[in-house]
């Protein structure tokens, strides 16, 4: 059975430049979610009031904004206020979804952080070690264990919540699929149904072997 004409371009461009931009946008997000939420929720863990009502508030805010009216601010709202604060749909994306999971990542590892027996830290620094050494050396290695299966289903949300991008144009795999299916009812030549269901596909082929990761490292690691 052959393959009508009009899936080969239309896969190409929505792997090429729809999937390729979801997994720019999710790594980075990730990384940047991963390594903020790790500094500030650790630094919520020092019993000194001012750092950690400044951390509190900004877990709150961006844990407690829908993703889509961030996007909103830094998309729309921040050039109004400087033209150096105007960023591309892609960068924007990836801005807004790196405020949301470092918010998730902080209250997480603020649990990971405490949930160390004091005993550890009691040895640390018996040994000479100071505040950051304690926590470098001996504390966050052990949290890091606890942190890794909601790292895991982090990504998976992150890969989800691309699809947030499409409302400012940017071109991820929701959008470009969109692009498509405009462009060939435009040709008289409706593929809604197989288009969207191709990205429904995409997307379960890349969540599933993530969630049950998380979930076998959930079993094995805490």
């Amino acid at each position: 059975m052959s393959v009508p004409d009009w899936v080969e371009p239309v896969a190409r461009y929505m792997l090429e430049e729809g999937l390729a931009n979801t997994l720019k946008i999710s790594g980075v997000a990730l990384v940047g979610s991963s390594l903020i939420g790790i500094t500030l929720g650790t630094l919520l863990t020092i019993r000194f009031l001012p750092s950690r009502a400044l951390i509190r508030l900004y877990i709150e805010v961006w844990r407690g904004l829908p993703i889509l009216v961030t996007i909103f601010i830094i998309f729309f709202a921040l050039p109004a206020v400087s033209a150096h604060l105007r960023f591309d749909t892609l960068t924007a994306a990836a801005i807004g979804l790196i405020l949301w999971g470092s918010a998730q990542v902080a209250e997480a590892t603020r649990g990971a952080v405490q949930s160390i027996p004091r005993e550890q830290h009691e040895a640390a620094a018996a040994l000479g070690f100071g505040w950051v050494g304690r926590h470098a050396f001996v504390i966050l290695p052990q949290a890091l264990r606890r942190l890794l299966p909601p790292t895991v289903g982090l990504l998976v949300n992150i890969i989800q919540n691309t699809t947030i991008a499409q409302v400012i144009g940017a071109p991820e795999l929701l959008e470009a699929s969109e692009r498509q299916v405009e462009r060939l009812t435009f040709e008289g030549d409706i593929h809604a149904f197989e288009i969207y269901g191709a990205v429904m596909v995409v997307f379960f082929l890349i969540s599933f072997p993530l969630t049950r990761l998380s979930a076998y490292l959930e079993r094995r690691l805490t």
